[in-house]
């Protein structure tokens, strides 16, 4: 009897150890997981670094970063949405409609007789609050008429592009520096300026990700929306706004698509209707890959950022060392895949590990677990 309790006792502490060794493996490669956006950023670095020598120049990696801060704009805007549960298609659009009413704006403002030119602080004013408005209406067909994000924003995408189109006629705003004489100038600073050595479109991307951030983390809108993408019905019955949250994310996203139309505009002192094509499948993948989850309530500041980093570099990259605009292309294509896979991937490895985690403690002997002492005692 006793050989046979000594057996048992073997056999299941052999089971322990082999359940833990398990969850350190799979927790090991979670971290790993976690880790997989800074890791591809690395390894573009090291790549492009050893096929041109003019990739890693402080000149280049300023200019690639200012690149990123358009998209990682974008990407800000677009990750409070994704967290939210939901997809906004139509940020690209409110790109190029930022730029044509900037740039119908500057151009001056036909009253009667009479032309206006507003100062450069009310154009980005009015720009972003058409951008909000854009996001507004995204906001109330999600929410108001029950239309799924996808077809909601997809219809705004070919609305806000149309509406630019019609603005401009289809034509190119050029020459936007503004006149002196109208007190209109100042509007090529905010592409151009170099504040403290770093491009305005830098130091926006900094400040926008610190209060993203600090929102997030810190205030109970930031509580919400994670709850809300995580089980809305849960969040509206433990009282969050859920109505409100899903709105605003589309106002705030479409702020965010017309502050990048803005410096866009800015950097080329033109706006075209045009401009921002394509612009929401880069901010998506640059979501993507910094780890949210596409169905909501997973992602942050910290991911997103280092996922726009990764398709600005890769991009800049490929066109310095040579490769065609087609390859280009599929490149970016295979690697928005590859990071919906890797998330899949880290979502078993997790639930694997927790399940491996909960093994091991369930053959802990009964001396190392915890007591549990009833309410009555």
């Amino acid at each position: 009897m006793t050989d046979t309790t000594t057996d048992d006792h073997a056999a299941i502490e052999a089971q322990r150890r082999r359940a833990a060794v398990q969850a350190r493996r799979l927790k090991t490669l979670d971290s790993i997981f976690e880790l997989r956006a800074f890791i591809a950023l690395g390894v573009l670095i090291v790549v492009f670094s050893l096929l041109s020598g003019s990739f890693l120049t402080a000149d280049n990696m300023i200019t690639m970063t200012k690149h990123v801060a358009i998209n990682a704009v974008l990407a800000l805007g677009m990750l409070l949405v994704i967290l939210k549960g939901g997809i906004d298609l139509s940020v690209g659009s409110s790109v190029g409609l930022s730029g044509v009413i900037a740039g119908e704006l500057l151009k001056g403002v036909h009253v009667g007789s009479f032309v206006a030119y507003p100062q450069v602080w009310a154009v980005v004013v009015l720009c972003m609050a058409m951008g909000t408005l854009v996001g507004l209406i995204n906001g109330f067909l999600v929410t108001r008429m029950n239309v799924a994000p996808f077809i909601a924003t997809l219809g705004m995408m070919y609305v806000a592009r149309g509406a630019a189109l019609l603005i401009s006629d289809g034509t190119t705003y050029p020459n936007l520096a503004g006149d002196p004489r109208n007190h209109n100038t100042g509007f090529g600073w905010i592409g151009s300026g170099r504040p403290l050595g770093l491009p305005v479109a830098v130091w926006i991307m900094i400040v926008l990700a610190a209060v993203v951030a600090v929102v997030l983390r810190s205030t109970p809108y930031g509580r919400w929306l994670y709850a809300t993408g995580g089980n809305e019905r849960a969040a509206e019955l433990t009282g969050v706004p859920v109505q409100r949250v899903k709105t605003t994310v589309y106002m705030i996203s479409g702020a965010c698509a017309a502050l990048s139309g803005i410096i866009i505009a800015s950097e080329l002192t033109s706006a075209a209707p045009q401009a921002g094509e394509s612009f929401e499948l880069n901010a998506i993948a640059a979501v993507v890959i910094g780890g949210a989850a596409l169905t909501g309530g997973r992602g942050n500041v910290r991911g997103t950022l280092v996922g726009a980093f990764v398709i600005g570099f890769l991009a800049d990259g490929l066109v310095i060392v040579g490769v065609s605009t087609f390859w280009q292309t599929f490149i970016k294509g295979a690697v928005i895949i590859v990071a919906v896979i890797l998330d899949q991937s880290q979502q078993r490895f997790k639930k694997r590990g927790v399940a491996a985690s909960a093994a091991a403690v369930a053959t802990e002997p009964a001396e190392n677990q915890p007591v549990k002492v009833a309410s009555g005692a």
